[in-house]
């Protein structure tokens, strides 16, 4: 069970790194899509006993991250007519590169934790914290409204995972709520995508700075 929990996350750890590198926002969707099915999987990978809520979580948490979410999102760059983010805030080499020290540094800093001793070889505290990482990179970094809703999504994968460590201690009600919250925010930050979109003719979110009273 560990190494194949070690395994999605690594994967996982290495989907925030692709989602730093790209432009296009149709690949990054589905970077972020892909990540959520694989948190989605991670609890029936943890638990020895399948419980009910676990397995209505890790259901739950593949339809809407791996499927609602992301057509809701590929929906809004249709509407919008963009398919790239080229001109981020913060690079792609740079945030790439910080990314990939993130994931370092969360590494070093899982092993200095107090961790219990079931949790201290396990890569699940360090891929949550550089997910967390690098969906502040994409969340601050990138220019267009779109990515920083990706931005968001990895963040929130990022808070799943380190949520994953009490899976054995509760039912999941914190996920399940992070879910629900998760929804909400996609959908106001949809509306206010389309009203970006038609006020200023473009998802720069820069373009905000221009609003006087």
């Amino acid at each position: 069970m560990s190494g194949a929990l070690d395994l999605l996350t690594g994967l996982a750890m290495g989907l925030s790194l692709v989602a730093l590198g790209t432009s296009r926002l149709p690949s990054l969707i589905r970077v972020a899509a892909l990540q959520g099915v694989v948190l989605g999987t991670m609890p029936l990978v943890m638990e020895h006993d399948l419980r009910a809520m676990v397995v209505v979580v890790a259901l739950a948490t593949v339809v809407m991250k791996g499927v609602v979410i992301p057509v809701l999102l590929r929906r809004a760059m249709r509407t919008a007519n963009i398919d790239r983010d080229m001109d981020p805030l913060i690079g792609f080499l740079p945030s790439l590169l910080l990314g990939a020290a993130g994931l370092i540094g969360a590494v070093l800093l899982a092993r200095w934790l107090p961790l219990l001793p079931e949790h201290h070889e396990s890569l699940l505290v360090a891929g949550s914290i550089s997910t967390v990482f690098s969906g502040l990179l994409l969340l601050i970094g990138r220019s267009k409204a779109i990515s920083q809703v990706c931005g968001y999504l990895i963040l929130e994968n990022g808070i799943y995972m380190f949520g994953l460590l009490l899976i054995s201690s509760t039912p999941l009600l914190v996920e399940g709520g992070i879910l629900l919250d998760l929804t909400v925010a996609v959908f106001v930050t949809g509306i206010i995508v389309d009203r970006i979109q038609r006020a200023f003719d473009s998802l720069d979110t820069r373009k905000l700075t221009v609003l006087r009273e």
